[in-house]
């Protein structure tokens, strides 16, 4: 009887279930079919775009720059970041430059040190560099940067491109009233990677892609911006509902 009874109820909750769990399914093939048909058109790039440009430009010097943490070192984020922030500094000769990564700073092989020797290689004076080696989110890192700066100066944010709004909204929020943003974009490859798939060989049954950039690389870094971007997508109005920014 028991078994009987467990049965059925199990088959009762299937039943229920099935109807959700069908629509949850229809749901995520029209979201996957969405993505992937954005993925062959430059929608992707512009979204990835608009939220590395959305920030306002200074009107006055920057008193200190800041690197937002990102990855480690090395990785592609927390170098692009770096690079920049070199060449940001190179700009500002005067300003203070504050490395966000948690970390201890003492040691070697942290990111947070690691990060200070990156921009030391580029040739920038260790007595400009600081650490906020405390905060591990955006939020936190504005506030701990807050109690280093003390005051209400103009700053800049250096940072990946989808990380700008919020970065700048963020420091906004805690009190800096004139924050700019830098987005640390890649730069593409000014070669050609086309070749003749004939003259290299190979199955020729096989349709010849050798000066098909579309399937080679657009559609791949379309769909790789569609992800970076509804994930901030996602942060942003996060950070709205906390009144972080």
């Amino acid at each position: 009887m028991f078994t009987f009874v467990t049965i059925k109820t199990l088959k009762n909750i299937l039943a229920f279930l099935k109807r959700p769990f069908k629509w949850l399914m229809m749901i995520c093939g029209v979201l996957f079919l969405i993505i992937f048909i954005l993925s062959f058109t430059t929608l992707p790039f512009w979204m990835y775009h608009g939220l590395g440009t959305s920030s306002e430009k200074l009107d006055q010097k920057p008193e200190y720059i800041i690197i937002m943490s990102g990855g480690g070192i090395p990785s592609a984020s927390g170098l692009m970041r770096t690079y920049l922030a070199a060449k940001v500094a190179e700009e500002f000769p005067e300003a203070k430059i504050i490395v966000t990564m948690p970390g201890d700073t003492l040691d070697s092989l942290s990111s947070a040190k690691k990060k200070k020797n990156e921009l030391l290689i580029r040739g920038i004076e260790a007595n400009r560099i600081m650490h906020e080696n405390i905060g591990t989110n955006t939020r936190s890192q504005a506030l701990e940067v807050k109690k280093i700066i003390k005051k209400d100066v103009p700053i800049l944010i250096v940072t990946s491109p989808e990380h700008i709004y919020r970065s700048v909204k963020t420091f906004k929020k805690v009190g800096f009233s004139n924050v700019g943003g830098d987005a640390a974009f890649s730069k593409p490859v000014e070669a050609s990677f086309e070749f003749d798939d004939e003259k290299l060989g190979g199955n020729q049954v096989v349709p010849n892609i050798g000066e098909n950039y579309q399937l080679r690389y657009q559609f791949w870094n379309h769909l790789q911006f569609q992800i970076i971007v509804y994930r901030e997508y996602v942060a942003i109005t996060f950070y709205k509902l906390k009144g972080w920014i």
